[in-house]
Parts: C-alpha cells; structure tokens; sequence
C-alpha cells in the first residue's frame, strides 16, 4: 500500500490485511448483520464503523507500534469498515426479506436474477 496513503510499519500491508481487513471485517460484518436482523435503520452501520475503526487503530497501535492518532489510516480504515459492514447488512437483509415477504416476488430464488426488461 502506498506511504502517502496509509502510515505503516515494515510489515505493513501484512498488518493492514491481517488487522483491518480480516478481523477489523469480520467485526464489521458481523455488526452489520446484527444491525440488519434487529431491522435497525442503516445510518447506524456508520456509526458502529467509526467505533470499530477506533478499536482497529488501537490494536495497530498497541501491538504493532503505528500511530494512534494518523487520519489518513483512520479513514482507510473506516472505508474497509463500512464496506464489510454494508455487505453484511445486505446479505442479511436480502434473507430477511426473503423469508419474511417472499409473496412479494414468487419465483424469485438466491440464484436466479431477475431482469428488468424482459
């Protein structure tokens, strides 16, 4: 990853894929899909993102020795946050809706896609 983008260390596109990506995602996924099944508002997984971006910095920090306080990592961070949050808000809510209001689409299954203009 570019210097001018994010402040890393050595190893750092290890530490942001192993930190940020990968259990800063998950979390955020998780979130997301916790958000989504409570049918909470989706302005939230905003909200919850910038929370998680702050535990995810505190971890570069505390055991990879990066700055705290670099805004730049921090809104990379939050970008890769927020992204793996809204795709476990929509996985979740594509199911929910699915399940609960499937008369609205008849015919409709996970692996057909349906083609506005036909």
């Amino acid at each position: 990853m570019p210097e001018w983008l994010y402040d890393a260390g050595p190893n750092g596109d290890w530490v942001f894929v192993l930190v940020t990506v990968v259990m800063g995602g998950l979390a955020a996924y998780a979130t997301g899909s916790a958000i989504a099944a409570t049918w909470r508002p989706r302005w939230q997984l905003v909200v919850y993102g910038f929370l998680i971006a702050c535990a995810v910095r505190f971890i570069h920090y505390a055991l990879f020795h990066e700055p705290f306080i670099a805004p730049r990592s921090y809104v990379v961070d939050l970008i890769v946050l927020i992204a793996a949050a809204a795709f476990g808000f929509r996985v979740t809510r594509r199911r929910q809706m699915r399940e609960q209001y499937d008369w609205l689409a008849p015919g409709t299954a996970e692996q057909t896609v349906r083609r506005a203009d036909l």
